[in-house]
């Protein structure tokens, strides 16, 4: 089973992309997906005010392939709090995305604290946005993981371009952060991910469509992981992790 922990779906053109639930599970047909973690481009509340509709919407087209995240705002705490426990108590969601670089809201901030322990209060997981820009560095969300211990949370890009040996080294430090492999460009460090942390704490991911999940899903397979690791770190974690383990 492989299950991809980085996908979205848009109905809107403001960022130039758009992704239908049926353009989504085409791309992942297309790489051999079975399941994704889909979630919005826009954060809520914000530039698509039907965001969490339109992940549900999907969701129960394909209920056996596509689970969502809810993509939020931490800075409208209120809101975002109801949004959340609505998402995952009413709608079914398995985790909470957060994207400092859209929010401008400081992932060792008040509210984003807040935001993550309702998250893992809730049993679900935050998916950060991690790569090369202010406040979303490895080292800024380090101060998450530190002040939300029974929390998890995944650091989708592990890091990025220039960051990745900066999120290792967070992932060393706080068991409760995991790695989130897409749109990180060198295969060898997924291999080296698994050595330094174990593969149960390494996920595959694609970030599309932003980025192809079938050249996402190669860069696992040219990183030359053993069969039960490989196992792990492309579908199993996230089955475990999200409760959909048999």
């Amino acid at each position: 089973m492989i299950f991809d922990m980085h996908m979205h779906i848009e109905e809107g053109t403001s960022l130039g992309w758009q992704m239908s639930a049926e353009d989504c599970i085409r791309a992942m047909d297309e790489a051999g997906v079975e399941r994704s973690a889909v979630m919005t481009l826009t954060d809520l509340p914000g530039l698509n005010p039907r965001g969490l509709e339109l992940i549900a919407e999907a969701c129960n087209s394909y209920p056996d392939r596509l689970y969502g995240f809810v993509r939020l705002n931490p800075a409208y705490l209120e809101i975002s709090r109801q949004l959340l426990r609505q998402a995952v108590t009413e709608l079914g969601f398995k985790g909470l995305k957060l994207h400092p670089v859209s929010t401008l809201q400081h992932p060792g901030g008040a509210a984003t604290i807040d935001l993550i322990r309702y998250a893992g209060g809730l049993g679900v997981p935050t998916l950060f946005h991690c790569g090369d820009e202010p406040l979303s560095t490895p080292l800024s969300i380090a101060q998450a993981a530190a002040a939300c211990p029974d929390s998890i949370i995944i650091l989708g890009h592990m890091g990025g371009y220039f960051h990745v040996d900066e999120a290792l080294e967070v992932a060393e430090r706080f068991p409760n952060v995991i790695l989130e492999t897409s749109a990180m460009p060198y295969p060898d460090k997924i291999l080296t991910a698994v050595e330094r942390i174990g593969a149960e704490r390494v996920m595959f991911g694609s970030d599309g469509p932003v980025s192809s999940p079938a050249l996402e899903r190669q860069k696992v397979v040219i990183a030359a992981l053993g069969a039960d690791q490989a196992g792990l770190v492309l579908g199993g974690n996230a089955e475990q992790l999200l409760g959909l383990a048999a």
